[in-house]
């Protein structure tokens, strides 16, 4: 059209991408300083996703406001794929083989409580787990805000977990009572039913379905180099309690880090946890993919109200995360791709949190509507 300025072509940012692939040579070589095999290909693939995330323009938070605000199920729709196609190696792997194990956890006020506040907090943060650290790689400054808060938040929340638990709740494996290979078809058939019922007559996001199984085959392999589902949150508070031990604040009187896994992370090098290890992969590989394809944010502003609400947004969704065991990926896809009933109750429990955010998104200098 004549008089239209036309966009400017991405430039890739060679400073920018030298910065990312310096950050996996760095991460690569802590990694092999310590006495675990896996962490390397932990490492691999975590990058991969952080850049298929990037170059495939993927992400869960969009979907969500599209179906709360427009009443337009087809993104969320076909976040569903993404735990099926996982589901399909992490559920009978880590039902019949040693050295696997799956996220299964009950379905009590902690999951109900804590999903609503983390969609709260996904809301105002404007991206989830998986999402401020793929936009942290590209730039985005809100998300270097949320990110300490997300820390933060994650270690409040695991002081109010033990007592969360002690509440009643059940809990349900689909595969002990049905098996893996029935409980696999159980899960399928949840996942399908839920979808349908967000999608309501339409078909999914034709741009998001092809997304959705590469990062759910991204995520079945990170599971078998791990030993576990993908997780993204507890790395991020692991990194929020060691904070806290640096200036003095001595977790190891409390509840959760008593003893057990947790005392053992606490107590050991901190890239020696796959999911810490696996979050700096994801931000370096996102780092490298935007900066190799002109997708960098690191221009865009935010101002005070922004920042105000991405280190609210962090805050919340820290909370929320431990207390629902997790976030998208971790309480979604780890949960449902294991076969158990809180990765499918934690789905419906974040909506109304996400509803609330979504109304509180114009004070923090964020569009209600999506667009």
């Amino acid at each position: 059209m004549a008089g239209s300025l036309a966009r400017p072509a991405p430039r890739a940012h060679p400073a920018g991408l030298a910065l990312g692939l310096a950050g996996l040579v760095t991460l690569a070589v802590a990694a092999m300083r310590l006495e675990d095999p896996a962490l390397l290909p932990v490492l691999a693939v975590s990058a991969a996703l952080g850049a298929a995330f990037v170059l495939l323009d993927y992400g869960f938070t969009g979907g969500f406001r599209a179906f709360l605000e427009e009443r337009d199920g087809r993104v969320l729709g076909a976040a569903f794929v993404v735990p099926a196609v996982a589901a399909l190696v992490v559920l009978p792997v880590g039902a019949t083989m040693p050295g696997y194990g799956r996220f299964v956890a009950p379905v009590g006020p902690s999951l109900v409580v804590g999903a609503a506040v983390f969609g709260v907090g996904m809301m105002l943060a404007n991206g989830c787990g998986s999402g401020a650290l793929v936009a942290a790689g590209q730039g985005a400054r809100r998300m270097f805000v949320a990110l300490p808060f997300f820390c933060l938040g994650g270690v409040l929340g695991s002081l109010l977990l033990p007592a969360a638990l002690r509440l009643p709740g059940v809990e349900v494996d689909l595969a002990a009572p049905f098996g893996p290979w029935t409980g696999l078809l159980a899960v399928e058939a949840l996942l399908l039913a839920m979808a349908l019922a967000v999608l309501r007559g339409a078909r999914p996001a034709p741009a998001k379905v092809l997304p959705g199984v590469v990062i759910g085959l991204l995520a079945a392999l990170l599971f078998l180099v791990s030993g576990m589902p993908w997780g993204i949150t507890m790395g991020l508070t692991l990194w929020g309690a060691k904070a806290g031990q640096a200036v003095g604040i001595d977790l190891t009187g409390t509840e959760f880090w008593a003893e057990g896994w947790t005392r053992a992370a606490l107590d050991g090098p901190v890239l020696a946890m796959h999911g810490v290890l696996g979050d700096a992969g994801i931000v370096a590989g996102a780092l490298a993919a935007a900066a190799a394809t002109g997708r960098l944010r690191h221009m865009a502003p935010i101002g005070w109200r922004g920042a105000l609400g991405g280190a609210l947004g962090g805050l919340l969704m820290g909370v929320g995360a431990r207390l629902s065991f997790g976030c998208n990926v971790g309480a979604f896809l780890g949960g449902a791709s294991s076969g158990s009933l809180h990765g499918f109750a934690w789905i419906l429990a974040v909506l109304p949190g996400c509803w609330l955010g979504l109304r509180l998104r114009p004070a923090f200098a964020l569009p209600a509507r999506p667009g």
